[in-house]
């Protein structure tokens, strides 16, 4: 199992969550012949697949393009995805969890669609855009300043 874990520096935003039917983006690499894919895979909590070469299904089934190894990624059932909260501001925190067979997910890129609620309003932001690897807006009720930048990612074996 894989965990995913973020930090960012959040100004007067928290629980910075990815939307419901988001598209994860991650660099992989086969654990095979250790070659790192190019391109950036993406896959999502709702579709699955039959895995070629066994039972049940996973949110990625591919076939590595160097040594043609079977891989496959799931999100960990067990697991819900977590918001990432102000009060760790600046800190790592884990949004997900992975199982992964056959690939080491290397890199994330966070993109767009999340969402994150003003820390005095309550007013929540949505379609935020990460693409740049930070956001910045104004919220209205509080008069403040908002935004998330200086984002790092990071990946540590679980349990």
């Amino acid at each position: 199992k894989l965990g995913l874990y973020i930090k960012a520096d959040l100004e007067n935003v928290t629980d910075l969550v990815p939307v419901e039917d988001y598209e994860w983006h991650f660099k992989i690499e086969c654990t095979s012949c250790h070659e790192v894919d190019d391109s950036w895979i993406s896959f999502n909590q709702q579709d699955t697949y039959d895995m070629n070469s066994s039972r049940g299904v996973a949110n990625l089934v591919m076939r590595c393009k160097f040594c043609k190894r079977d891989l496959t990624a799931q999100f960990e059932p067990s697991f819900k995805v977590r918001k990432y909260d102000a009060e760790q501001n600046g800190k790592f925190q884990q949004i997900a969890q992975f199982d992964c067979r056959g690939l080491e997910l290397v890199d994330f890129q966070p993109r767009d669609s999340w969402t994150a609620k003003g820390v005095e309003s309550g007013t929540v932001f949505e379609d935020i855009d990460l693409c740049e690897d930070e956001w910045a807006e104004y919220d209205e009720k509080s008069g403040e300043p908002v935004g998330i930048s200086n984002i790092a990612v990071q990946f540590k074996k679980e349990k």
